[in-house]
């Protein structure tokens, strides 16, 4: 049940943030991701020549170890950079923690890292959400979409897909909890229906399950 996952990531401890905030584009455009050290990635960015960013612009940054120009591409500017992060971001964004796949560039701007990435379901999305809390870094979800489940994995319990979808998101967010980590309505929200609908889908849902699963039990035969 892979998503796909829209979101600001925001911490004053972001590099390039206040970088972005002095260009006239308020933009930047990176890919990273390949780390050197425990605290240390590179960076490829690509800067619009109109915001006229030098080489040694970009080696007089803080978190900048070291500056490679890679020439121009698409019209851009592109530079490799060696970025020495803080130990905060490090530990709360470390390679291979999390099962996810970039789908396009970052774009780093004054409010902060807007990615778009390929989750393998709700769960690894919220796990690495509450990862990044716990380290102070705030997670602003900008939109969620889930791919269509196997057909198998959902017809085994005759589970609808939006049934099927409703479960899987009130699972990753605790609804089921106790106590309750989320409620009906923020469910219904990020689904985009209303929560009288959300809750149908869930009582549904919460139904099928148990009729189909009490269905597949062996018969037992009692003794008296």
């Amino acid at each position: 049940m892979a998503i796909t996952a829209e979101f600001l990531v925001n911490s004053p401890s972001l590099p390039f943030v206040g970088f972005a905030e002095l260009l006239p584009s308020n933009q930047i455009e990176c890919v990273h991701g390949l780390c050197l050290g425990r605290n240390s990635r590179v960076f490829v960015i690509y800067l619009d020549p109109a915001d006229d960013v030098s080489e040694d612009d970009l080696s007089a940054l803080d978190e900048v170890v070291e500056t490679t120009p890679l020439g121009r591409a698409s019209g851009r500017d592109v530079y490799q950079l060696s970025v020495k992060l803080e130990d905060m971001i490090s530990e709360a964004f470390v390679p291979g923690r999390f099962a996810k796949t970039q789908i396009e560039p970052t774009i780093i701007s004054p409010e902060g890292w807007y990615e778009k990435k390929l989750f393998r379901d709700y769960e690894s999305f919220n796990n690495m959400r509450t990862h990044c809390d716990e380290h102070g870094i705030r997670i602003d979800l900008l939109s969620i979409t889930q791919d269509s489940p196997p057909p198998d994995e959902r017809s085994q319990y005759g589970l609808t897909d939006r049934q099927h979808e409703a479960l899987a998101l009130a699972i990753s967010r605790g609804y089921y909890d106790n106590p309750r980590q989320a409620t009906a309505s923020e469910l219904a929200e990020e689904m985009g229906i209303s929560q009288p609908s959300m809750s149908n889908l869930l009582r549904r849902g919460e139904r099928q399950l148990l009729t189909s699963t009490i269905e597949m039990q062996p018969q037992q035969t009692f003794q008296t």
